[in-house]
Order: C-alpha cells, then structure tokens, then sequence
C-alpha cells in the first residue's frame, strides 16, 4: 500500500509491507543518494512482516519531487517529524531506521518524537577520508536502543572506527556504503544481505 503525507518539508511518499499480525512498525527511509529500491531496504521489507514488523519504506519529499540533492538536515528532520503520525497511525510501536542520511535523521529525532528503537544502515560516522569530522554524537545521543549495521568497507566508517557507546553494531564482511561486496569476496552478494536481514530479525525479536 502506498501512501502519501504532507509535511512541512513537502509531500512524502509511504510504502508499506504489512505484516499479517504485526506487533511494531519498523519505519525506514532512504539516503542522500538513492531511494527505498537500495538492497537492503528492499530485503528487510520482504523478510520482516513475516516475523511481525511491518515495514514502512519511507521516501523523504525532495525524493518524491524528483530533485537530485538532498536538502539540509535541518529539512530531512522537519520531513520525518511530519511523516510520525502517519507512522504511529497503526497504534503500534515504531522502529525508526534508516540507511546512510535517513540513519542520521532517525537517531536525530527518535527521543523527541518517542521511537521505541533506533535501526542505523550504514551510518555515515564521517566524511570519506575525513575521521576528524566525526558523527558520532548524533548515534550516541538516540537514547533509544540502537542497532548499527555497517559495512566493513564503507569509507563513511568502518566497524572498528566506531565509539563505545549504547549500541549495537553487525559488520557485513566486505560491505561498501551500500553493502555491495567485490564480486572477489570469498561471500556472495546474496549472503551479505542475508546477514543484514538475520541481524534485524534477531535484533527486533529482542526488543520488548
């Protein structure tokens, strides 16, 4: 089912994947470069209804308008913040997630706007090439539980570039930024997406 919201940012666009008895939501928008076809988000919305999250693929209204480049933070937060209701609509505990910028805006916001948990793909802890520009404060300050999932090639930071902190990270052996692995790697493409999809099954099953 599609759905379109309007927001202060403009109007956003909701795919959802229902599960058939769902017990949360896990809502899951995309990042600065490409759309909710990104692998990954199309893996976790066929693996998870039937484990009872449905999954809200969430596209952000610069998308749905067609524009290149995604906007300052500040407006990907203001999107987010007017797609909530929509989200909490189903009266059921909300996942906020998402990949790369979305996984920014999810820790950003998940404390005001009450997300029971924080999903984080391929968080971009910093620049390409530019660790001193680290963001880690946004990931650590989620207070909600976290998971992170990251590839152990994204040059937007690796797995062992990450702080201690309050949450948990799955490497996806020889991932890039969009968890693309060499067709050289001693695993297949398909296996690299599975270890994201039984991660995030794992994980939301052991959230109360």
């Amino acid at each position: 089912m599609i759905e379109t919201v309007e927001t202060d940012a403009g109007t956003a666009r909701v795919t959802w994947h229902h599960a058939p008895e769902p017990r949360l939501v896990l809502a899951v928008s995309h990042g600065a470069g490409g759309g909710i076809e990104a692998r990954d988000l199309q893996a976790l919305a066929a693996a998870l209804p039937a484990h009872g999250v449905s999954v809200a693929l969430v596209e952000q209204p610069w998308r749905v308008a067609g524009r290149k480049v995604a906007p300052a933070p500040k407006t990907l937060d203001t999107g987010w913040r007017g797609l909530w209701p929509a989200l909490t609509r189903p009266g059921l505990p909300v996942i906020a997630g998402g990949r790369s910028a979305g996984a920014r805006v999810a820790c950003r916001t998940a404390a005001e706007l009450g997300a029971h948990a924080v999903l984080a793909l391929s968080f971009p802890l910093h620049p390409p090439g530019k660790p001193e520009k680290s963001r880690a404060d946004e990931l650590l300050g989620a207070g909600v539980p976290t998971l992170v999932v990251q590839g152990g090639n994204d040059p937007f930071g690796r797995p062992g570039e990450f702080p201690e902190g309050g949450f948990e990270l799955v490497e996806v052996p020889f991932g890039d930024h969009s968890f693309a692995v060499p067709k050289r790697a001693p695993v297949t493409q398909e296996a690299a997406l599975r270890t994201v999809t039984d991660a995030v099954t794992r994980w939301v099953a052991s959230l109360g």
